[in-house]
């Protein structure tokens, strides 16, 4: 059976349609009538099922190169660079993988060396953190569309939405399409929340000044970087098409979509990974294990020598919407790998009033209060991580000073504030469902 019958069946529809204008927008209604998924309510969408109902009008009479992961995927779990090569209404003739690589095969700081698709036959390139390589990368293969498809987890230092940005550069300079297939925020689009990057702390964990949470799909952030950062940047925009999702919600979680979750990361294994990350990441400017090795990742935290103290500490605080339990842990990589740590587990209690990033510092300054021996993450005597992931010196200068988290939050106030504003712009969705 070709791929675009198993696709067509599993979006409900006789066939995947391959005329455009009536026959297109009948398969279109067809597919929006019957909800699909195992999620409450009505069924999201996503931009790859928008633009295959549609009969991938958006990219017929091009050659097409596709950023992806092992996200890129339907509601079957079937790759969609896999259906795409299989289809006769488009020609793809390239793929780029980001960080971790296009089928996933590489742990963090990693992308993978060009190689030969073994299932498609397709090349493809290592697309992670290199804007000069991308460019030609993007020439070599002779692209005319560049399309994008990665479930991104709604924090600023994630990276792909970086790749995205650099493939956007790149693809302005070479007058290239760029297509953005649209998935959900899978911690909510409600708000953006943090301290917003400052221009000189710029690297691929934060290159331009978007807040830590920034509470957007990644086709809003397109939209958002087109408008805002490319411009400036190189003189001009892309010719950027978004292909929005359906029946999305700016207040849902990602298990309320119908959509299956697969991980975007080795390091970032469920949702509940997703819901602490913003905040829990910080802890990769210390010399503690953010749980990296284990099976819960970004949830357990810890080194040799901490103990019950921390997480009492913790719970003394009363933080909303979660709970810290004493935890024991040995991780099998990176820092701290294959040493017993002492530490929590963080376990969050109610998501809508559970603040990732407050808590995050919180954890910091707690922890630094009762086992100060574990300081920061340096790259040097003037570059620390801490700053490379918060976008300024100004949390690590007041923890080191002796300050509390409300004294570190009142000051990105202003920025966050300006932030919000802006975003307000390039905002697609705004439906939410009234229970918040």
């Amino acid at each position: 059976m070709r791929r675009r019958d198993v696709l067509a069946g599993m979006l409900g529809v006789a066939s995947v349609p391959v005329l455009g204008g009536a026959a297109n927008a009948a398969a279109s209604a067809t597919v929006a009538a019957k909800p699909v998924g195992h999620g409450r309510g009505r069924q999201v969408r996503t931009g790859f099922e928008t633009l295959a109902a549609a009969g991938f009008r958006e990219l017929r009479g091009q050659r097409v190169g596709v950023i992806s992961n092992p996200t890129g995927v339907l509601r079957d779990l079937t790759h969609e660079v896999d259906v795409l090569a299989d289809s006769p209404q488009v020609d793809i003739v390239a793929v780029f993988g980001p960080e971790h690589g296009f089928r996933g095969v590489s742990q963090a700081g990693q992308g993978e060396d060009f190689f030969i698709d073994a299932k498609t036959g397709l090349p493809v390139y290592n697309a992670y953190n290199d804007a000069a390589r991308m460019s030609d990368q993007f020439a070599a293969a002779g692209i005319d569309t560049v399309v994008f498809d990665i479930q991104d987890v709604g924090a600023r230092f994630y990276t792909y939405i970086w790749t995205m940005y650099l493939a956007m550069e790149a693809a302005a300079e070479l007058d290239l399409r760029f297509v953005v297939l649209d998935r959900p925020n899978p911690i909510t689009g409600l708000q953006a929340e943090g301290p917003v990057l400052h221009p000189e702390h710029s690297t691929f964990v934060g290159l331009k000044p978007i807040s830590q949470q920034h509470g957007m799909t990644v086709g809003e952030l397109a939209q958002y970087f087109n408008g805002e950062f490319l411009p400036p940047a190189i003189g001009k925009q892309v010719d950027l098409t978004v292909v929005p999702m359906k029946n999305w919600s700016r207040d849902m979680w990602y298990e309320e979509t119908g959509l299956p979750w697969v991980l975007p990361s080795p390091n970032m294994p469920t949702v509940d990974t997703a819901v602490v990350y913003p905040g829990t990441a910080l802890f990769e400017a210390t010399a503690l294990s953010e749980g990296r090795g284990t099976t819960r990742p970004f949830e357990l935290i810890g080194a040799p020598g901490i103990d019950h103290r921390w997480a009492e500490a913790l719970n003394a605080r009363e933080l909303p919407g979660v709970r810290f339990r004493e935890a024991y842990f040995t991780p099998t990589i990176s820092k701290q790998a294959n040493k017993v740590c002492g530490g929590v587990q963080v376990y969050v209690e109610d998501r809508d009033t559970f603040d990732p990033i407050t808590t995050g510092l919180a954890m910091i300054v707690t922890q630094r209060q009762e086992f100060p021996e574990y300081r920061w993450r340096s790259q040097d005597v003037t570059s620390f991580w801490l700053d490379k992931l918060t976008g300024s010196d100004r949390a690590r200068l007041v923890i080191d000073a002796g300050g509390d988290v409300d004294e570190i939050v009142a000051g990105w106030q202003d920025e966050l504030a300006e932030f919000r504003r802006t975003r307000k712009k390039y905002l697609i969705y705004h439906q939410v469902r009234g229970r918040r």
